[in-house]
């Protein structure tokens, strides 16, 4: 039974009694939509509802509750501990992470400094709640195929947005860190750009991401890769959502120095993969060895194709 008081925590305690139904099927539960004067819009595993005012949900819109002003005020007070200025540096990226590794996205009016970069945001008009949720053995019929003779191969995750990569990873990395059935525990390296693997708190990691992992919060990927080689002696480095010629570069330098890679993608497959302009000379590369295509099956992630090297040979699943 996973703690809900992470959760409800977010809310003032006014508030709280909204989140019934919420807290009932929080297993289930994947994001929250809050926008001024919009219907609270709840998405779990299957699908999207409404928040009604007794805190139910619902489908039907003509219930649904709408938040104003000042309860978005007080939401915004409630997740910074009414002090925002605490949290800029995460703020003027768009997001930032809280205690039980939720991730709270965050729109509204954007100050930026001379030179034109991002300095905060104010009078915040909408929060997306991403809710933090451990699947601890979500890799267990996987694992078996990212090691070859007790080495661990280089490994893609692939998926669309919602299908599981980050939750397949962190799982990944915890066994692989504390060690299992097919090799010892090795120290891994994890560059956590977005706060969305170990989910950490002021620096504390609040996913379990095993006993060996080491952890870069907040860090570009570009430039975390290689501080963790120099400052942690990595054996594995893992990153989420490779998007760009920068990480790629920065990942053949990782594997140049002998670190294995986790990484994970956007993507609905392997063709989408490869038809990506920047994957293009990594794949011909062949520096991964192991690609594993996520799905949905029901609302719930599952394990689709797996190839080997070059994506040419599918393993047996």
């Amino acid at each position: 039974m996973e703690n809900t008081d992470s959760f409800l925590y977010l809310f003032p305690v006014y508030l709280r009694q909204l989140w019934g139904q919420a807290v009932r099927e929080y297993r289930r539960l994947e994001e929250i939509r809050l926008r001024i004067g919009k219907p609270v819009i709840v998405k779990l595993h299957e699908g999207e509802y409404f928040l009604d005012g007794r805190g139910n949900l619902t489908g039907n819109l003509n219930e649904a509750y709408h938040i104003d002003d000042g309860e978005m005020k007080d939401i915004w007070a409630q997740i910074c501990h009414d002090s925002p200025y605490a949290y800029e540096d995460e703020i003027k990226q768009g997001f930032l992470t809280v205690s039980g590794g939720h991730r709270i996205g965050v729109a509204g009016q954007v100050v930026v400094e001379e030179d034109g970069r991002v300095r905060t945001l104010k009078h915040i008009s909408a929060l997306n709640i991403r809710i933090a949720h451990e699947r601890p053995g979500c890799a267990d019929k996987l694992l078996h195929h990212l090691y070859e003779e007790g080495r661990l191969c280089n490994t893609l995750l692939i998926s669309p947005p919602g299908c599981g990569k980050t939750t397949f990873l962190r799982d990944i990395i915890r066994q692989v860190s504390d060690g299992n059935r097919f090799a010892k525990g090795m120290t891994v390296g994890v560059v956590d750009e977005r706060s969305e693997i170990a989910g950490s708190y002021m620096g504390v990691a609040q996913n379990d991401v095993g006993i060996r992992t080491d952890v870069l919060d907040a860090c570009p990927k570009i430039y975390g890769m290689m501080m963790l080689i120099r400052s942690m002696a990595p054996q594995v480095v893992a990153i989420d959502e490779l998007g760009s010629l920068e990480d790629v570069e920065a990942m053949r330098r990782v594997a140049s120095c002998g670190c294995k890679l986790l990484a994970t993608i956007h993507g609905s497959g392997v063709e989408d993969v490869a038809g990506k302009a920047f994957m293009k000379e990594l794949l011909s590369e062949k520096l991964f060895s192991r690609y594993v295509v996520l799905r949905k099956n029901n609302g719930c992630p599952q394990i689709g194709e797996i190839y080997k090297e070059g994506m040419e040979e599918c393993c047996e699943s």
